[in-house]
């Protein structure tokens, strides 16, 4: 892999390929979960590939090149994110009663389908979610990336959940209309109930 970066900071067209090959599916599921169409995901991806030769002679080796690329590419979304929306639909988390309950899980729900219903939240709601709960940043961090108040990520979290549970709760009663998710899982006892 060094000698791939290493062609990379020459600017070697056949390094970046190698590059780009290797890493292709990696930064595309990335992408995938800030945004909705394939088309915009490879957009996505494409500019954060070409950040990524741009400044990848800043690149520490000391540090794992995939956790590099991924902050870059993660970074791109969500600039992809601030240029298309206007937060109009942010609410403040003190303006809502804590209204949560108990998480449902289904283990034999397919990756797809999760993606699905991630996909299917607000965008708003989807980056928040996205950083918080799969990319592990704070609310506060969270808030000065996107520009929001701490207040706001935290609401958007929230609602994210709220709207994840309602999906998950719909497909245990009606597992046919709820995003993709079909009666293969949910388990037999279930479907006799």
């Amino acid at each position: 892999m060094q000698e791939i970066i290493k062609g990379c900071i020459n600017k070697e067209r056949s390094s970046q390929y190698l590059l780009y090959k290797e890493f292709y599916s990696y930064g595309m599921a990335i992408c995938r979960r800030y945004v909705l169409t394939e088309v915009d995901a490879a957009e996505v991806l494409n500019n954060g590939f070409l950040k990524v030769f741009t400044h990848i002679d800043r690149y520490d080796p000391s540090k794992p090149f995939k956790a590099w690329i991924a902050r870059i590419i993660t970074n791109t979304a969500i600039d992809h994110y601030r240029m298309n929306l206007k937060f109009s639909d942010h609410e403040d988390i003190n303006t809502h009663a804590n209204l949560g309950k108990g998480a449902v899980v289904y283990e034999q729900l397919a990756y797809k389908d999760l993606l699905d219903l991630i996909r299917g939240l607000s965008p708003a709601y989807r980056t928040v979610f996205n950083l918080y709960a799969i990319d592990g940043y704070s609310h506060e961090e969270i808030a000065q990336i996107l520009n929001i108040s701490v207040g706001t990520s935290k609401s958007n979290l929230f609602k994210a959940r709220q709207k994840l549970q309602e999906k998950l709760s719909a497909a245990e009663t009606e597992p046919k209309q709820v995003m993709g998710i079909t009666e293969k899982y949910i388990s037999t006892d279930e479907r006799r109930a």
